[in-house]
């Protein structure tokens, strides 16, 4: 099993006793990954597409912000250490994986217009984001050090697409942004464990895990609540301090509901003998593409 020719002594250690184990990820099935074509059209989503709930809607909203350039960190990440694989199946699955990708950021983005007519300014948000995560973050963090936050981030994401696929909350969202948001959780669910098991063939130890677990999470939630913040300042005008009491009311049920899962989500990743497929979440994505066809391409 070939190296990289930029990492430790321990992590080629690592690589070598890697190399004269045979894993669990091998013996597990592992999802049908197909990158599809949504084509969905933005233009006619209101301003509070979400219930009319002007928190829930640019809670989301901000989430779909940090999507595409995301994303593309994680195409990066794994991309880096494809020489080390030597699976011919998760090769595959890296490739796919990286187109499914590529389609998420194209898809979000297209939604980033439907913001900007509606009288939103997120390009300098985007480029705050841009240059913290990309000229900061990542020109100081070490290659196998994005890779565990990939597989990190990746296994929060599968979480938050477990939700999007089992809860019934999603109901009173617009149509096209609840077929954009399960379109996507759905591909998440089938691309889960692809990050995790390049890591696992580049570092396996779990000190590596722990530390991009702790990345993923100091760097997507503080981004997460500015984008959140900085949108419903900008919606101020069409807002009330009463109106926002009601709905940060009626929405702390689920709020806490999401903070467990997210609770339980790092929890079980921190787990010595974790594997993003040992949740049987497949049959989801499954299910969901059969009610609800989408375009291959």
């Amino acid at each position: 099993m070939a190296a990289p020719p930029d990492v430790s002594p321990a992590v080629r250690s690592a690589l070598q006793w890697a190399a004269m184990t045979t894993t669990a990820a091998t013996e597990r099935e592992r999802p049908v990954i197909t990158p599809r074509r949504p084509g969905l059209d933005f233009r006619d989503v209101p301003r509070h597409w979400f219930g009319g709930h002007a928190i829930g809607s640019h809670g989301v909203n901000a989430l779909n912000l940090l999507f595409p350039d995301g994303e593309r960190f994680f195409v990066r990440s794994v991309r880096a250490y494809l020489s080390a694989v030597t699976d011919e199946q998760l090769k595959r699955d890296v490739q796919r994986f990286i187109e499914q990708e590529a389609r998420h950021g194209v898809e979000h983005e297209h939604f980033f217009a439907a913001l900007e007519q509606q009288g939103f300014r997120i390009r300098p948000m985007l480029a705050a984001y841009k240059f913290v995560a990309f000229k900061v973050i990542e020109k100081v963090s070490p290659p196998v050090l994005r890779l565990s936050a990939t597989a990190a981030l990746e296994h929060l994401t599968a979480t938050f697409a477990r939700l999007a696929l089992t809860h019934p909350l999603l109901e009173q969202a617009h149509p096209t942004m609840r077929s954009l948001l399960r379109w996507h959780a759905a591909e998440e669910i089938e691309h889960r464990a692809v990050a995790f098991d390049v890591l696992q063939v580049v570092d396996p130890r779990l000190r590596t895990r722990a530390a991009g677990m702790a990345v993923a999470v100091g760097t997507l939630f503080p981004f997460w609540v500015g984008f959140h913040l900085s949108l419903l300042w900008q919606d101020r005008a069409n807002l009330s301090i009463e109106r926002l009491r009601s709905e940060r009311a009626v929405g702390r049920e689920e709020l806490g509901a999401r903070r467990e899962a997210q609770r339980q989500a790092v929890l079980g990743y921190l787990r010595r003998d974790f594997h993003p497929l040992d949740e049987d979440t497949t049959h989801l994505a499954v299910e969901y593409f059969a009610a609800h066809p989408v375009a291959a391409g």
